[in-house]
């Protein structure tokens, strides 16, 4: 089983609806069984599960101080991928999620307030040990700023190379516990988070890839 931790001490990014809409893309790539956990105690990730009609993918509670135990029972019972949503600004908690994570996600809006406050995250992720790649999400079309984001990110590590724009069906499908790809499977949104996913599996398997040549 595979760890994918979304984080961000920013918040408003948008962590929780990338976090269900990977899980979902996941399920529907044969990726899974996916488990979702939510450690934000807003739970907005949790509410947005409750909503859902489908049984995949699944939502696991877990207490944060046995994390790593809890994460084991989901390797066991067959989990193939675990997505983990968390606070922002509650750094005892993302350090605890952190360290078990196999890759950390930390999304970030093409603003010059959103690009000063990933700094924090960043440092955070680092302190950790861990792998992470930015996604800038919520960008206008065609605006100058996104590219710059891009290139002011690259200067601390990967962003990935798919942009999420803002569209109201993002919002819309979170609403009753669905994704883009379940509202419109051929719409631009949903396109993009197929792509992001192809992404995110790939650098997941990059950390397969590095643990099978240290163990050789």
């Amino acid at each position: 089983m595979r760890t994918l931790v979304v984080a961000s001490q920013k918040g408003g990014v948008g962590k929780t609806t990338i976090a269900g809409h990977l899980a979902v893309m996941a399920e529907l790539s044969n990726a899974g069984p996916v488990a979702l956990i939510d450690t934000d105690p807003q739970g907005s990730l949790s509410s947005w599960w409750n909503e859902r009609q489908a049984e995949r993918p699944l939502f696991a509670s877990v207490d944060i101080a046995n994390l790593s135990m809890h994460l084991k029972k989901l390797a066991k019972a067959g989990v193939k991928l675990a997505i983990i949503d968390t606070p922002p600004a509650v750094t005892g908690t993302i350090r605890d999620v952190l360290a078990v994570a196999d890759l950390v996600l930390i999304p970030t809006r093409p603003s010059p307030h959103d690009l000063r406050a990933v700094g924090s995250t960043v440092d955070l992720v680092e302190q950790a040990g861990k792998r992470m790649v930015f996604v800038i999400n919520g960008a206008a079309a065609r605006a100058r700023i996104t590219g710059e984001a891009a290139v002011a990110l690259s200067q601390h590590g990967t962003v990935a190379p798919v942009t999420l724009y803002q569209r109201t069906d993002f919002a819309a499908s979170m609403i009753d516990g669905r994704t883009v790809q379940e509202l419109d499977a051929n719409s631009k949104s949903a396109e993009e988070i197929k792509n992001l996913w192809m992404y995110v599996f790939t650098q997941i398997h990059k950390v397969d890839t590095v643990r099978t040549n240290v163990t050789a």
